[in-house]
């Protein structure tokens, strides 16, 4: 591995970004995939992407709508109250601003978590009280557990992660709004549902209608992860019209951009696409999980986001794994050492499509294994439709069966 991108993947921050990656490999590593970033692969669609094209130069040349014009459209297309929603350039610029204007003291969240919830208000002088989720219960997430510790604790504001972010632990619905009623008297409590979108555990799952009612609640949204357009930088949140409009105020002008109004734009025309390829995505996951939980010694944690988490045996180290995947079979993983609560023996992987997952598990087998002892992986079976019924999966023979046949 180039010098370069070893110091990239050394240094204790966020992951670096793909264009890091690739200027600091110059260019050796275009095939790349990427299970780091957790991004939608099938949406927008070709003929999305076809348009932007097409309205490039207007894009690059001349400012934007202000914000308010761009959120009105985003409203008419979610169904919500202008009055409720203040958009922002990325939900971390929103994190941001909760953080300035509405955390005073302290601030509670479980871990691990999403950074921004624990490091932001850390960089501002406030308490962070850090709830930890049991790894021997997958995570999970306990409501009655965390309102304890927040009494406890004294804690003024309240913060979940609702999919959580490393894991993809997901909380019912009715959980969270028990939750909140239970927490009326903080400052603040905030859902973060960045990838509520991926959820498919029950039909109803966020709980922004709520939040726009009642007094110190905030839900977050993020529009990139959700359309796979990180690069655009967009999110939303949601609450009363005066906690909203408090957020509103504070915000710049033009902190949205012309690709970001485009896409709004575009939305409502491509609503049908949008939902298919979450369909898609759900029986990616299932395919995914299911081909990782056969890869002996590999813990896989259940998951209702666009990311699944894995723990490595005691003898495996996520960095080690990391490097290797990156250098040997061009897949670049989130080795998860730099999260609170986590270590480097777990990795958050995206949910990427079978052909994607064929490289993937190639390489974690010959980690994990050696190269004449991986599991058998067949070629990926072409995808015959949007909708298909039956999981598409990779065909993996379990280790064991592998040994017993060769031993014979």
């Amino acid at each position: 591995m180039a010098g370069s991108i070893d110091a990239l993947l050394r240094q204790n921050a966020h992951s670096p970004s793909y264009f890091a990656l690739a200027r600091a490999d110059g260019g050796r590593q275009a095939d790349l995939i990427d299970f780091c970033i957790p991004c939608n692969p099938y949406f927008p669609t070709p003929e999305m992407f076809g348009r932007l094209r097409e309205t490039m130069e207007t894009i690059l040349k001349y400012y934007p709508s202000g914000a308010d014009t761009i959120t009105a459209e985003l409203c008419t297309t979610l169904g919500l109250n202008p009055q409720t929603v203040a958009m922002g350039n990325g939900s971390t610029e929103l994190i941001t601003w909760i953080d300035h204007l509405l955390v005073r003291e302290s601030l509670a969240t479980p871990i691990p978590t999403f950074g921004r919830w624990t490091d932001q208000p850390l960089e501002t002088g406030k308490r962070v009280d850090m709830f930890p989720l049991p790894e021997s219960r997958d995570f999970a997430f306990d409501p009655e557990a965390f309102i304890g510790f927040v009494r406890e604790r004294r804690s003024r504001v309240a913060v979940i992660c609702n999919p959580n972010n490393p894991d993809g632990g997901y909380v019912p619905r009715q959980e969270v709004v028990r939750m909140m009623d239970r927490l009326v008297d903080l400052d603040l409590v905030v859902v973060d549902e960045s990838f509520i979108d991926f959820v498919d555990a029950e039909q109803v799952t966020s709980v922004a209608e709520e939040a726009s009612i009642r007094p110190n609640v905030i839900v977050l949204k993020s529009l990139g992860k959700n359309f796979g357009l990180h690069g655009i930088r967009f999110g939303y949140l949601v609450a009363n019209p005066a906690l909203a409009g408090m957020v509103r105020k504070a915000l710049p002008k033009w902190n949205l951009n012309s690709f970001a109004e485009i896409v709004v734009f575009l939305l409502k025309e491509h609503r049908a696409e949008y939902q298919a390829s979450l369909a898609r995505l759900a029986l990616d996951r299932r395919s995914m999980l299911q081909q990782l939980s056969s890869l002996p010694g590999l813990k896989v944690f259940p998951s209702q986001g666009n990311f699944i988490l894995i723990k490595l045996p005691n003898d495996r180290d996520g960095v080690q794994l990391r490097d290797y995947l990156l250098s040997e079979h061009g897949v670049f993983v989130r080795e998860c050492g730099n999260k609170l609560g986590s270590s480097s023996r777990f990795l958050r992987l995206v949910v990427r499509p079978p052909q994607d997952v064929h490289r993937l598990l190639t390489g974690l087998g010959a980690f994990l294994y050696g190269r004449d002892r991986a599991p058998l992986i067949t070629s990926v079976p072409e995808r015959t439709g949007q909708f298909e019924q039956a999981s598409p999966r990779l065909q993996v023979t379990p280790i064991d069966t592998i040994y017993h046949t060769r031993a014979s």
